[in-house]
């Protein structure tokens, strides 16, 4: 009996037992399903946290005070000092911006309006280093930061709750905290970010942050910083300003060698190879259970071979009879498990990938897109052939052992 005489005869089973063949399948079906949509997710997952780590800016890390790593046995803090001699070209030559900030939040009012959102002390650099710009009106400059300005630019979401009826709301008074502040400018739609929507912030002079609304202080009475971003002059020389930065301050803060950094130098890759570490072994884990349903998948596909072999015995026993070797009834048994599982297969990617668009289009609003790979649809479609495989060996190595007269004998 040739390979596609065990093909046609395997069908011509299957098409006998429709219902049968239908509901052996559905556990193929959910459990490919499951694998794809899981995957996919997991995929879109990883391009969103690496989009969000991008839009920080191109070419930037950031300096947070206190060390990641290592406990210290001293209060660790970054200071408008510490950004100043950042700038330095010469100890510095790698160093193209330098934007230091403080935040804090804020209770924004105008008269019947209110919100509370975190308010943000920049430079007039921030804007270039982070490449986010105002849609209406303008940025805080320099000039406005020395005179300690008493100005602020707001994010979309800000503006909306504030001035839902103004297009542009600058030259309002808004009262951050009661102390009042001229608008100048709203920030273009960023949307979500690292730490949340990034359109709901505000942003006023640094100078003006930490003498008016955050006045924290060192020990030595100097203004304390949150985080100071530092973009370097390219992408190849990211590693040589974060060491050139990482001296400056060692020295700034009398660090003897051999002494942990008492602050830490973080950069868009750290963060992006972080999450994506942890989301590939969340993926991973996840993959692995809805595996689970495709070994269940397939023992229901062994449990109705075993059966399909018991029904069929006299036919088995007739073909035998007729010159059947043991060989070709494997192959025709072992055709129709595989069959089962590859059909399911299929069905099941296509079930999985309109599973993943679903959670795409629930997503939508914040960004989010599943992203079905080839790896993964391939994965599944050799898994579940596989799993036809390996659970159909037996049903079909049954079959082919059957005694001829005892098969035709069989009631």
């Amino acid at each position: 009996m040739r390979l596609l005489e065990s093909l046609r005869l395997a069908l011509r089973a299957l098409a006998t037992n429709k219902l049968r063949a239908a509901l052996t399948m559905l556990g193929i079906i959910i459990g490919v399903g499951a694998v794809i949509t899981l995957l996919s997710v997991g995929e879109g997952v990883q391009s969103y946290i690496t989009a969000q780590f991008q839009s920080i800016g191109a070419n930037i890390f950031f300096l947070i005070p206190g060390s990641l790593r290592e406990e210290l046995s001293r209060p660790a803090y970054l200071t408008l000092k510490d950004a100043e001699a950042l700038r330095d070209p010469f100890l510095a030559p790698d160093v193209l911006r330098v934007a230091p900030m403080t935040r804090g939040d804020g209770q924004l009012t105008i008269p019947g309006r209110d919100k509370t959102t975190q308010v943000q002390g920049v430079t007039a650099e921030y804007a270039d280093v982070r490449e986010w710009y105002p849609a209406v009106g303008t940025f805080i400059t320099s000039l406005e930061e020395q005179t300690e300005a008493r100005v602020i630019v707001l994010g979309k979401i800000v503006a909306d709750v504030l001035f839902p009826d103004t297009p542009d709301p600058t030259g309002e008074l808004v009262r951050v905290n009661n102390v009042p502040f001229r608008v100048i400018g709203v920030m273009t739609e960023r949307g979500g970010g690292q730490f949340g929507s990034e359109d709901d912030v505000a942003f006023i002079p640094l100078n003006t942050a930490t003498n008016r609304l955050f006045p924290r202080r060192t020990p030595q009475g100097e203004p304390r910083l949150a985080m100071i971003y530092v973009q370097a002059v390219s992408g190849e020389r990211m590693n040589a300003a974060i060491t050139e930065v990482s001296a400056i301050l060692r020295q700034r803060h009398n660090i003897l060698p051999g002494e942990p950094d008492d602050f830490s130098a973080i950069s868009q890759s750290d963060l992006i190879g972080t999450f994506q570490q942890i989301t590939s072994v969340l993926t991973v884990f996840l993959g692995a259970i809805a595996g689970i349903s495709l070994l269940v998948g397939g023992i229901g596909i062994m449990n109705i071979m075993l059966v399909s072999v018991t029904e069929r015995t006299r036919e088995i026993g007739l073909r035998k009879a007729v010159g059947a070797r043991r060989r070709d009834i494997l192959w025709q048994f072992l055709i129709e498990a595989i069959l089962l599982s590859t059909a399911g297969g299929a069905l099941g990617i296509t079930l999985g990938a309109a599973g993943a668009l679903v959670i795409s289009s629930l997503l939508r609003d914040q960004g989010f897109n599943a992203v079905i790979t080839a790896g993964s649809v391939l994965l599944a479609t050799l898994f579940s052939a596989a799993v036809g495989l390996f659970f159909g060996i037996y049903p079909a190595q049954r079959a082919a052992a059957l005694n001829p007269i005892d098969a035709l004998r069989y009631e």
